[in-house]
């Protein structure tokens, strides 16, 4: 099931997103919230009718560099021996059609195409083995970075977590196996990064397992699970598209922050 939250006349709901060709798309308006025993409501509004917004609004976001090998050796970085996080806040957080603002202390914005993992219930100390029962399902995530700022200074607060600095959607898929699919970037219409999740080199379970560890994780809690090759500059005016096979396509135009 695809679950998208979105806006119509001032009212914020979830919903089912049903149907295949893109602009035949409608959302069978679900009663209650996705992290429960849900219905949905035979209510139904086309999806070219309604604002989406971010498909959910994380209590944090926990996101994981380094964990393609190819990207960390672009940067000249190594490739880490253990999983390692850093933070996201929730005010970073838009959604698909929001506009990433480009900001003032900053001159090398840069993409990163992500896999994110929502998850669907509170959950501390997962062993590997049920790891898949905390997950709600899967949506495409862009961890805009501040290369020179990232470069600058020890930690990524500034660099990685400005408003606007995490756009996600469109929607959950919750009927994914995220092993193997297909990740795709572009600026402009032209492909800069390209690579499969099978690429990770650490995989779902040992993200979750490791994070959880040291906290708890809530309903509607993100976990980006790192990116690709590939990164690179964005300006003001590009619209910048993530693919992932199996989700859709989460797309942000980039403005000069007012």
């Amino acid at each position: 099931m695809r679950i998208a939250r979105f806006s119509i006349d001032g009212n914020v709901a979830f919903g089912a997103v049903e149907g295949d060709k893109p602009d035949e798309l409608v959302l069978d308006i679900i009663k209650g919230i996705p992290f429960a025993d849900f219905e949905l409501s035979g209510t139904k509004v086309p999806l070219d009718k309604v604002r989406l917004l971010p498909p959910v609004l994380p209590n944090k976001v926990v996101a994981y560099g380094r964990n393609y090998a190819d990207h960390a050796r672009e940067l000249g970085n190594e490739v880490p021996d253990a999983p390692f996080a850093f933070f996201k806040p929730s005010t970073s957080v838009i959604g698909s059609g929001d506009d990433i603002q480009y900001p003032s202390f900053t001159e090398e914005l840069h993409h990163e195409a992500e896999l994110a993992v929502v998850i669907g219930r509170m959950c501390r100390e997962v062993p590997r083995e049920r790891v898949k029962d905390v997950i709600l399902g899967y949506t495409c995530a862009n961890d805009i970075t501040a290369r020179d700022v990232q470069k600058r200074e020890k930690q990524w607060a500034r660099a990685k977590g400005f408003d606007t600095s995490c756009p996600l959607g469109p929607w959950v898929e919750t009927d994914l196996d995220p092993s193997d699919l297909t990740i795709q970037l572009t600026v402009n219409g032209q492909q800069r990064q390209l690579g499969r999740t099978s690429e990770m080199i650490h995989s779902i379970e040992d993200l979750i397992v490791n994070i959880t560890e040291a906290m708890t994780l809530l309903p509607g809690d993100v976990i980006l699970t790192g990116t690709p090759a590939g990164v690179g500059p964005l300006t003001v005016g590009d619209e910048v598209a993530v693919t992932i096979e199996g989700i859709g396509t989460l797309t942000n135009k980039v403005v000069k922050r007012g």
